[in-house]
């Protein structure tokens, strides 16, 4: 049976500093964060990410989006982003936005099969952003539930799914949100809606005029 911490109340440090040591070593952690549970791997090393594609049984032609703490560990991991992107992780990070970005070769290719870009993500959970923060290590961490699956946002949801394929399971109670991110890329200066979430396009155009969607 895979261990269960309960942080429902408040992070044990004990057990805060056996999830990031879990985490570095490539193990698999299931974390909460503000949308949906995560299962987290270290995005810097191919080996964790490989793993969270066979627990996941997950197309390995499907990028994992990686989570940061804050926007000095986003410039570690990426390229500079341009005028329109800065506005919009200013605007809506941390939260249930993703943006994709030119990586940094420090980005293992395994989280982003092997392309040039990688979807970035600044949870709010105080739980998660803790572990990115303490570990100062990005975390790949796509939704925990198995391929075929919805979205876990209550550990009772997912743990019979993830029994003995993860090493640890944090329990943070029920995801606020209960909705993925929002993912987004700037083509031509516009942001472009790749995957819908809580994010809308309205909440968009108030800080960017122009955006549309991907039909």
């Amino acid at each position: 049976m895979t261990q269960i911490y309960n942080w429902k109340k408040c992070i044990n440090e004990n057990e805060l500093n056996i999830v990031i040591e879990t985490l570095k070593n490539d193990g698999l952690v299931i974390l909460p964060t503000e949308t949906v549970y995560g299962l987290a791997a270290n995005a810097f090393s191919d080996n964790a990410c490989k793993k969270v594609f066979i627990a996941k049984g997950r197309a390995q032609d499907n990028p994992l989006i990686v989570h940061v703490s804050n926007k000095k560990m986003i410039y570690n991991i990426v390229e500079k982003p341009n005028e329109i992107e800065e506005k919009l992780i200013d605007s809506f990070m941390p939260g249930p936005f993703t943006i994709i970005l030119n990586k940094k070769k420090c980005i293992c290719d395994t989280a982003t099969c092997f392309e040039n870009t990688v979807g970035i993500r600044m949870p709010s959970n105080k739980i998660i952003n803790k572990v990115i923060e303490k570990s100062n290590t990005p975390l790949a961490a796509p939704s925990a539930n198995l391929s075929t699956k919805p979205s876990g946002t209550r550990i009772e949801d997912i743990k019979d799914e993830f029994n003995d394929k993860v090493d640890l399971i944090v329990d943070g109670g029920k995801c606020n949100i209960g909705i993925e991110s929002t993912v987004v890329k700037v083509i031509d200066n516009v942001p472009v809606i790749l995957r819908p979430g809580f994010i809308t396009e309205d909440d968009i155009k108030k800080v960017i005029r122009k955006s549309k969607a991907k039909r």
